[in-house]
């Protein structure tokens, strides 16, 4: 039986890293916390023992306030895992220390990593590992992952992990301990237990064991005049600081750091906003200028359109004489006349220069300023800052933002922020193709088109907050600093995700066009538009070909988008009909991967719930934002 070890630690502390450099496995790495919301597993060999490894989400407590702490605090109590390695920030050790006191309880043996070394100098921390160590009674490596510093030595000590001897002293609380203690079998178990309600009845399958365990509790909720989980944490608390003390030492820096300076910018909403409207703009020039103008000219009109394209029909044409196979090949709804020419001429080079933006955006560390800056908005929506990290995640890949959505502390959060990325969060690829669109009108069509968005948000949000039962959580979030991005790490996460859609994005472009081929050849199509152009021709105003953008948005979003671009791009659309276009595509159904994950999320209520009303609500938006423009008399 092979041996299992499981990372643990607190968000944005680099366990990816490690993760990365123990099994030669590539996983997502970014400057900001919730990169990892399920499990990573692995293979890795430590001398010459084969190991697997388990990275978990971060986790601040293993006693959880969010659906990603939960997985965490469940894999650790499995008995499944042999030894932990606990990755925590050095220069915010009392965070890690928390972590390893809970470690110490579950009796697991394990090694701290103390990572990010090189920050908690420049930030004149000193931690005495050696000490550490000894009061611990666990192996203690310094790292800096990102470097590969410290990684020899972490490899060679995870085998020698021990089981800590720290023994947090609960007062009241310990007679209690020890008699849950004897029915959960694991004083930490039994700590998890007072702390946390649920816990028994999802641990223990005795209905004896589980009255007698409820019954310990209140006993001991009555001898507590505070919350109980509020009492362990601080017990809990005051051992760490006592280690602290013990083995941390810090000078103080009297030379603000360039970082330092424009991390303060980035966060006064003087600056801030200011800051945030530049990279939008730079954004639109870098994606809606270099991709959607120069790299898709070049493949749309000279490789596809002047050789690919004509030779393919060529080579069917004196080769192929079954005219239906030409047709689903090459013939208007092509395989590759239009769902390969959509998928690498079209929306390939506009994702290629967006993925290379957001990776330098989030490995800078801006998005948790962002997030910061934007926790009083939120709060307006039912939400807090940290929401807006599964926002910003979804400009990459709804979906993919969709199961980040755990992070979010209340249930009440997690339906609202699932609400949202449905109704009005582009994703990486629909974003691109916007600008690209946007880029043949003007920056104030962009402008105009992100603001109906972004209003339709504020306005779905407050409202929901209102009628959704439930309470919302506090906002705590450390900020990284801001770094340099690291050229590698850009270019492994681009070629990661150009991998993506590869594998998952152009299969579904050809589906979606073998799907709209077998329609148009059965006359179907022609049915849809006829019955759809009431709303598409009547109300939106737009032209009976869009209908198609749209039926084809529900197997992806950007794919219906790339419909419309093409529609705007033989002169089908003028200006106006472009903008209703865009904002009704943006605010249209999550696309079919989307919508299986809201039903594996939320449950398949609250999906149709959301899809129905996404559908009737993107087309109203729509017909209301064309009359509005009309009578105003703008035309961009």
């Amino acid at each position: 039986m092979s041996t299992i070890v499981a990372l643990v630690g607190s968000p944005n502390v680099g366990k990816s890293v490690i993760f990365s450099h123990l099994t030669g496995k590539y996983v997502t790495v970014s400057n900001y916390p919730g990169t990892t919301v399920e499990l990573s597993k692995g293979k890795g060999l430590l001398g010459l023992k084969k190991i697997d490894i388990v990275d978990t989400p971060g986790s601040n407590s293993l006693i959880p306030m969010s659906e990603d702490e939960e997985v965490t605090r469940n894999v650790l109590i499995s008995g499944t895992i042999d030894y932990v390695v606990q990755v925590a920030d050095e220069k915010n050790l009392q965070r890690g220390l928390m972590i390893s006191s809970e470690l110490s309880e579950l009796e697991l043996p394990f090694t701290l990593v103390l990572n990010m070394a090189d920050e908690a100098r420049r930030k004149g921390v000193f931690i005495d590992i050696d000490r550490l160590s000894k009061i611990l009674g666990v192996p203690v490596v310094e790292t800096v992952a990102v470097e590969g510093k410290g990684i020899d030595k972490m490899k060679k000590t995870i085998l020698n992990s021990s089981k800590a001897h720290v023994k947090v002293n609960y007062g009241k609380l310990e007679d209690s301990i020890d008699k849950l203690s004897k029915i959960f079998g694991n004083r930490g178990k039994a700590i998890m237990a007072l702390s946390d309600e649920s816990f028994t009845e999802k641990n223990l399958k005795d209905q004896i064991k589980i009255n007698e365990a409820k019954e310990i509790i209140q006993n001991a909720k009555k001898s507590i005049s505070v919350p109980l989980f509020y009492y362990i944490r601080e017990k809990r608390r005051e051992e760490v600081l006592h280690i602290l003390r013990k083995v941390k030492e810090e000078e103080k820096i009297l030379k603000t750091q360039l970082s330092e300076k424009l991390s303060s910018l980035t966060l006064n909403p003087i600056t801030g906003i200011p800051i945030f409207l530049s990279i939008v703009l730079l954004l639109y020039e870098f994606v809606g200028f270099l991709g959607a103008q120069i790299m898709v000219e070049f493949l749309e009109e000279n490789l596809f359109g002047k050789i690919i394209n004509p030779s393919m029909k060529i080579l069917f044409e004196k080769y192929i004489i079954n005219d239906f196979i030409s047709r689903m090949f090459v013939g208007e709804f092509g395989i590759i006349t239009m769902a390969l020419t959509y998928a690498i001429a079209i929306i390939f080079p506009i994702v290629l220069t967006f993925f290379i933006a957001f990776g330098l955006l989030e490995d800078s560390g801006y998005f948790p300023r962002l997030a910061v800056m934007g926790n009083k908005p939120l709060k307006f929506l039912g939400l807090n800052g940290k929401a807006i990290l599964p926002l910003i995640l979804g400009c990459g890949c709804v979906t993919m933002a969709t199961i980040t959505v755990r992070t979010l502390d209340s249930k009440k959060e997690r339906i609202i922020a699932t609400l949202l990325l449905a109704l009005g969060v582009p994703c990486s690829a629909q974003i691109a193709v916007i600008f690209a669109m946007a880029s043949s009108l003007s920056f104030c069509a962009l402008l105009f088109i992100f603001s109906v968005v972004l209003l339709q948000l504020v306005i779905i949000g407050a409202l929901s907050s209102k009628i959704i039962k439930g309470q919302s959580s506090d906002f705590i979030m450390e900020l990284p600093p801001l770094r340099v991005p690291k050229f590698s790490n850009i270019l492994y996460k681009t070629l990661m995700r150009l991998e993506w859609y590869a594998k998952e994005v152009i299969p579904i472009f050809i589906l979606g066009t073998l799907f709209l081929f077998f329609l148009n050849e059965y006359n179907i199509l022609i049915i849809i538009e006829r019955l759809f152009s009431p709303i598409v021709v009547d109300f939106l105003e737009l032209p009976k070909e869009a209908a198609r953008a749209f039926l084809m948005g529900f197997f992806r979003r950007d794919y219906g988008a790339a419909g419309l671009f093409q529609l705007q791009d033989v002169g089908l659309m003028n200006n106006l009909q472009t903008v209703v276009s865009l904002i009704v595509i943006t605010l249209f159904v999550p696309c079919i991967a989307n919508l299986f994950v809201i039903i594996k999320e939320r449950g398949p209520k609250i999906a149709m719930m959301i899809f129905i009303f996404v559908l009737v609500y993107a087309v109203i938006v729509g017909g209301i934002t064309n009359i509005f423009l009309k009578y105003m008399g703008i035309s961009f």
